[in-house]
């Protein structure tokens, strides 16, 4: 019978008594020590396909994520939350729209993702109201489990200074819409901007 560490975090190691077996007493070893420290994955994909099996995923592990550059916990109900800011990351103008300002992305901070910058429509025109403008995509590991709605600002036309803004928690699609009334023809309605919008994953 092996020994436990004398932290007890069940690291088990050989007694000279136990039956020499070099493999089996490294693996136990190994796979004691393995779940304690750091664990890197390419990416969340890629952590998910690896902790199967024998290798579960238990409560106060620690991974790094490669791809997303970012440290999550596992927690006791069973989901990873971010441990720490996983840096900007940009998001794409959906077709039909362009960066306006602002270096359009998204960062999680604390199990929270944040959203910044502004988007205008690639011929200049104006959002013409009432009407649904697809802004962007939030990748699928960054969506949030429910419908998410904001008041968010766009460029001042014809006394419309505000739109609905809508994230769909199924495909990630953030959806603007300015309020039905008349359209400026010259100014106004040119940009809508997503800055300061944060939601709990």
């Amino acid at each position: 019978m092996p020994s436990y560490d004398g932290y007890s975090q069940k690291v088990p190691y050989p007694n000279l008594t136990d039956a020499p077996d070099i493999e089996a007493a490294m693996q136990s070893l190994v796979n004691g020590v393995v779940p304690q420290t750091v664990m890197r994955f390419a990416s969340a994909s890629a952590r998910a396909a690896a902790l199967v099996n024998g290798f579960v995923p238990k409560p106060g592990m620690i991974t790094y994520l490669i791809a997303e550059d970012r440290y999550d916990g596992r927690m006791a109900d069973g989901s990873w939350q971010p441990l720490s800011p996983s840096g900007w990351k940009p998001l794409t103008p959906a077709s039909g729209m362009v960066t306006q300002s602002g270096s359009p992305g998204y960062q999680v901070v604390n199990g929270s993702v944040q959203l910044r910058g502004r988007f205008a429509r690639a011929n200049g025109g104006q959002y013409t109201t009432g009407t649904d403008w697809l802004l962007t995509t939030i990748p699928a590991a960054y969506r949030p489990p429910t419908y998410q709605y904001w008041v968010t600002p766009v460029e001042m036309g014809a006394g419309i200074f505000y739109a609905r803004t809508e994230l769909a928690y199924d495909t990630g699609e953030i959806i603007v819409q300015v309020p039905p009334g008349s359209t400026s023809t010259v100014n106004g309605l040119h940009w809508a901007g997503i800055d300061g919008l944060t939601y709990s994953l």
